[in-house]
């Protein structure tokens, strides 16, 4: 059955607000969404839906059972497959207009500026406030306005950082609000969530990026709005620009934006500087930096870039243990529960604290 722009987008074409020439401005823009979970999957399937031209989808996660309850364009039939192309996949099925692509791989230092630099509009999906650090700076650097979304249990936050006002200027971004990375916010895995204040700031962040692709509306711009489900109430916290440019390079420049060492770890997951010191000697030992340039104090070992592993063919062997090796044991630590994901069975483990520790020994 063929169908036509003008059937599939009939009800919102009626608009008078959107008409003809708000529908060819979405058929014209291109939107990045990081992060496949609560907030970027329905964010996608929705931009989609309204006749977004173009959507890259940026996750290098596999659908979990946990993730079902509030992550609801997932079926259990793709548990274990990779979120971006699940998702990717989905929308060519209900959305011929858009032209959908996938990243599985994470997004990090190295490679979010050439990511983000063919997109008009960056949506934050993530739940890792390094990402969102990351994407905030990366978006100010190259003037790029960045839908900003984030939950904790039973509260969502909401905003629109950094676009163009009258005058040139921009708007207030992330550390306008929040000048310093915390350290001591956990994500929704450890602090839980309830699925429907989810899908409510997915949604809200939808809405956003549809008025700043039409100029309909006022965008949510220099504002912070802070929901609580469980009150239906709603505050907007007001945000001044204070953070220039040039002190976000200079911030770019230092930061590593990895995961804080507050997460909890799984000691099952784990081995000691002793351990492996210990254990070095067994030929079914493979260990693997994760971190490129990174000079170990093996006679052999491997490289393999964090950011490189979901595509590095890498396949563990029955009978071989894998120690995955960075600076403190962060980076080493993602690697090691992103390759558990996808091979429970497999002897993987990362270096507690990293190899500053084992060469303090």
């Amino acid at each position: 059955m063929k169908i036509t722009k003008e059937q599939l987008f009939k009800r919102q074409i009626t608009l008078s607000e959107i008409g003809e020439e708000g529908q060819q401005k979405l058929q014209n823009a291109k939107v990045l969404i990081v992060g496949c979970g609560g907030l970027g999957s329905p964010v996608a399937v929705y931009l989609a839906s309204s006749g977004v031209g173009e959507l890259h989808l940026v996750d290098f996660d596999m659908v979990d059972v946990t993730n079902l309850h509030r992550q609801v364009f997932y079926s259990l039939d793709d548990i274990s497959k990779p979120k971006a192309e699940v998702l990717a996949n989905f929308i060519k099925q209900r959305a011929p207009f858009t032209k959908v692509s996938y990243t599985n791989s994470p997004i990090n230092k190295e490679n979010v500026l050439k990511l983000i630099s063919d997109y008009d509009i960056i949506v934050d999906g993530t739940d890792s406030l390094p990402t969102k650090y990351l994407l905030n700076d990366a978006c100010v650097l190259t003037n790029k306005p960045l839908v900003y979304g984030s939950l904790y249990k039973f509260d969502g936050y909401l905003s629109v950082f950094n676009i163009t006002l009258k005058g040139g200027t921009r708007s207030a971004n992330l550390r306008d609000a929040f000048p310093t990375m915390a350290t001591d916010i956990p994500n929704c895995e450890e602090a839980g969530t309830l699925n429907s204040i989810v899908g409510m700031i997915a949604t809200q962040q939808v809405n956003e990026v549809l008025k700043l692709i039409t100029k309909v509306g006022k965008p949510l711009a220099n504002e912070l709005l802070i929901y609580n489900s469980l009150q239906n109430s709603q505050l907007k916290m007001k945000l001044s620009p204070r953070t220039s440019k040039d002190e976000i390079q200079k911030l770019f420049e230092t930061e590593n934006y990895f995961a804080t060492s507050c997460e909890v770890h799984n000691p099952d997951w784990l081995i000691s500087s002793e351990e492996l010191k210990s254990e070095l000697l067994n030929e079914n030992i493979e260990v693997i930096s994760v971190l490129e340039n990174l000079k170990l104090p093996f006679s052999n070992y491997k490289t393999i870039h964090f950011s490189d592993l979901p595509n590095s063919n890498f396949h563990p062997q029955k009978n071989k243990k894998y120690i995955m090796v960075c600076v403190k044991g962060i980076t080493s630590y993602e690697a090691t529960a992103m390759l558990k994901k996808q091979f429970p069975e497999a002897q993987i483990y990362s270096l507690e604290n990293g190899i500053s520790s084992y060469l303090s020994l």
